[in-house]
């Protein structure tokens, strides 16, 4: 995490006019051993540089220390991995001096030792830390697809009153299962668990739509964002 050079200089100009939520994929809160002390340091130095109004992350894990896996893995629901995961988030959260937030991620195997459901514990996670969450619509429909639950029970299980923010994105059907790859429009059974989650929740969280893949011409970005505006406004 460079703190000087042209990054840096561009970040710091968009924060002049505009400000920031930071989003990140290496804290890997879940991780058995721990938080890296290193990470956090670097990433304490950003955020009082930047002083961005949101800082996220993954409710997963990344890999063993010093082999990451450039990748964002599921955790099992288990109170073993609750107590570590707790543990963790309050590490990160006194070292850094604030409350961040943690996003439900889209994954594409279970653990048979699991003991409870994914937003039982999302729950159990954010009631005793007072973490925020990051909610984002297409994993939780992603996930009902491919580990066959109602996205619905998803919704009314977790803490919407702790949620900071809502991502979209879109994603691609890989036939035997959905690939949460960021590069297609929104489909509508996302959309429709945006109005529901807009029935459930009594405040208005920023919206962002995700796209990192095949990146359209602005007019459909555009779209999106249009059509995201008007679900949640109802107008």
């Amino acid at each position: 995490m460079s703190s000087e050079g042209r990054p840096m200089l561009m970040l710091e100009n968009v924060r002049s006019h505009y400000p920031l939520a930071l989003h990140g994929v290496g804290m890997s809160i879940g991780s058995a051993t721990g938080v890296n002390i290193d990470y956090l340091r670097s990433l304490k130095k950003l955020t009082t540089r930047i002083d961005p109004f949101l800082v996220s992350d993954h409710l997963c894990w990344t890999g063993a220390p010093d082999v990451p896996t450039h990748d964002l893995l599921p955790l099992p629901y288990t109170r073993t991995t609750v107590e570590k995961v707790v543990s963790n988030i309050h590490q990160a959260q006194d070292f850094l001096q604030r409350r961040l937030c943690f996003e439900n991620i889209s994954s594409y195997i279970s653990y048979r030792f699991s003991e409870m459901s994914e937003w039982e514990f999302i729950n159990e996670i954010q009631s005793r830390t007072q973490c925020g969450l990051l909610l984002d619509l297409n994993n939780v429909y992603v996930n009902s697809q491919n580990h066959h639950f109602n996205p619905l029970e998803f919704l009314h299980g977790i803490p919407l009153h702790a949620v900071q923010q809502i991502h979209l994105a879109g994603h691609s059907d890989r036939g035997d299962f959905l690939f949460d790859t960021h590069s297609d429009i929104v489909c509508e059974p996302v959309w429709q668990l945006l109005r529901e989650t807009r029935k459930l929740m009594t405040h208005s969280p920023p919206l962002l739509i995700e796209w990192d893949e095949l990146i359209p011409e602005w007019h459909t970005l555009e779209q999106e964002a249009l059509i995201a505006k008007k679900v949640w406004t109802g107008t």
